[in-house]
């Protein structure tokens, strides 16, 4: 009998590791780029930033719906308008064995400031901080210079260092190069550092003594593979398990490789169409006796009835998207579960042409970029011809993305397509930047390009900025973006997919903020 269950074992174990799509838990992963460093807070880019997850925790961390969970803080509480505490994770340890407490935290904020030449320094995220104050070594107050509701979400991009191996004779500790030598690259995260060098992969091995749940992997490989076809081909080839952004051309062939499954989700990034509702004449609006028809409500809306978001998303995106009908995806904070994308109807469109005095319809011109988006010159192709249908005729301007964007922010367009992604995923920051009247001395509305203005939203959303009761500040986010789609103040087309193939037998939950998380990647079940 021992025998037999000795054998037993073996043929599961035997089975097992058969059924993992990796040899000896290894999981190969493939990346549109490398990092530029494995210093957390040398660049504050996305594939830094994921990496960066791998070996080190925040004190917040985003789920796959882009809410706040605990990581290295288990819980926290705004303890007035401008101080927030925190509770930290108790038995913690670094990967060296030395305990995570308070000071490593002050430590990681600090050095922040301090990081020299940073291309995209991460003072954005821990400016708004005027004090850090350890009251025991597991409780951290933090008080800022006005009330930061979204305090805990942008920690969530500050990940934590150890104070005793990343410090060092320059200020800012260890520095950048010698973190990306290895030297003092200790976390608290899943995985531990193995080896690295530029234009070669990046090798982790999983942290045995990692406090949150076990990741599949003893060792994770990043390769980068910048050529969206060669990404593809390094995975059907068997050469990586899983790859991100695999190139839209290829999702129907992929999905239908009985070797290969994806993973997608609606992600950050919204594609909308900015009106200009300011200028009186409008560029590229002729005819109109110096009229900008944009200013009108009824004219803004029966351009946004006329566009088949549906249409445009299964032909212009090749399904590579979904409509839009908010800000962001629900459930990201400040959406709301009922909001839809606008209804297609032309009838209703060219009635409402009719009451705003354009019975005939106008002409203008649509400014889009031509290789910034997923099927940009398509989708402004696909509106064109539909605000044509109702009477407005419609010509397209695609031009490369940095002469679009040139234009776009000289205002020398009445209508243009573009896209925002938010980060974090908060309803205040597309408001703030997209639809709050322009003000450079308040920093909102710095990507108003429409110049819309309703002081209604304005106060709502100045409101909510200084709001840090969660369920408050989430119901004056609502209203304001509700007020915000039914004046027209933009018109959401769709939210791009976030898209993962991977070897069948691994399972990936796809992730609008479109981080690739080596200890989330399983083998299926």
């Amino acid at each position: 009998m021992p025998f037999l269950r000795a054998a037993g074992a073996l043929l599961a174990a035997i089975l097992m590791a058969i059924a993992l799509p990796a040899a000896a838990q290894e999981l190969k992963i493939g990346l549109k780029s490398e990092p530029t460093s494995l210093d957390p807070q040398y660049q504050n880019i996305a594939v830094n930033n994921e990496i960066a997850l791998h070996l080190f925790d925040a004190l917040v961390a985003r789920d796959d719906r882009q809410l706040p969970v605990p990581a290295l803080a288990v819980s926290w509480k705004p303890v007035s308008d401008t101080v927030w505490e925190f509770k930290l994770r108790p038995d913690v340890k670094f990967q060296d064995g030395s305990p995570f407490t308070a000071e490593d935290v002050v430590f990681t904020y600090e050095r922040a400031a301090r990081v020299p030449n940073s291309p995209s320094p991460f003072t954005m995220l821990s400016r708004q901080i005027t004090r850090l104050e350890i009251v025991d070594p597991l409780t951290l107050r933090i008080t800022t210079a006005a009330p930061a509701p979204l305090l805990p979400l942008d920690l969530a991009g500050l990940p934590i260092l150890s104070h005793i191996a990343a410090a060092g004779a320059a200020p800012e500790g260890k520095t950048t190069a010698e973190l990306d030598r290895g030297e003092g690259l200790l976390g608290t995260g899943p995985f531990r550092f193995v080896a690295w060098k530029r234009g070669a992969d990046l090798v982790l091995a999983r942290n045995d003594a990692y406090w949150g749940p076990e990741p599949a992997w003893s060792r994770v490989t990043f390769r980068a593979l910048p050529d969206a076809a060669a990404r593809v081909a390094a995975l059907q080839a068997g050469d990586v398990d899983l790859i991100e952004d695999p190139p839209v051309a290829e999702l129907s062939k992929l999905r239908k490789d009985p070797k290969i499954t994806l993973s997608d989700t609606a992600s950050d990034w919204l594609l909308y169409i900015g009106l200009d509702a300011s200028a009186e004449p409008s560029p590229g609006i002729p005819d109109t006796e110096g009229k900008n028809p944009l200013k009108d409500k009824r004219v803004r809306q029966a351009l946004s009835l006329a566009i088949d978001r549906k249409a445009i998303v299964e032909k212009a995106m090749d399904g590579d998207g979904q409509p839009a009908g908010d800000f962001l995806p629900w459930p990201a904070f400040g959406t709301r579960k009922d909001a839809q994308p606008e209804r297609f109807d032309p009838a209703a469109a060219r009635q409402l042409l009719t009451e705003a005095g354009y019975p005939k319809g106008f002409s203008i011109t649509l400014g889009a970029p031509d290789g910034r988006y997923v099927g940009d010159r398509q989708i402004a192709q696909a509106v064109a011809a539909a605000w044509s249908r109702i009477g407005v005729k419609t010509e397209v301007e695609a031009s490369a993305p940095a002469a679009f964007t040139k234009n776009r922010d000289e205002f020398r367009y009445s209508a243009y397509l573009s896209g925002w992604a938010s980060d974090p995923a908060d309803t205040s920051i597309p408001l703030r930047a997209l639809v709050a009247t322009p003000n450079r001395e308040k920093g909102i509305g710095g990507s108003n390009r429409g110049r819309y203005s309703n002081p209604e939203i304005d106060a709502k959303l100045e409101e909510a900025l200084r709001t840090v009761d969660e369920k408050k500040r989430e119901g004056l986010l609502q209203a304001a973006s509700k007020l915000a789609l039914s004046d027209y103040a933009v018109l959401p087309v769709a939210f791009e997919l976030a898209v993962w193939a991977m070897h069948k037998g691994l399972t990936y939950p796809a992730r609008p903020d479109q981080m690739t998380l080596a200890q989330f990647v399983k083998p299926a079940k």
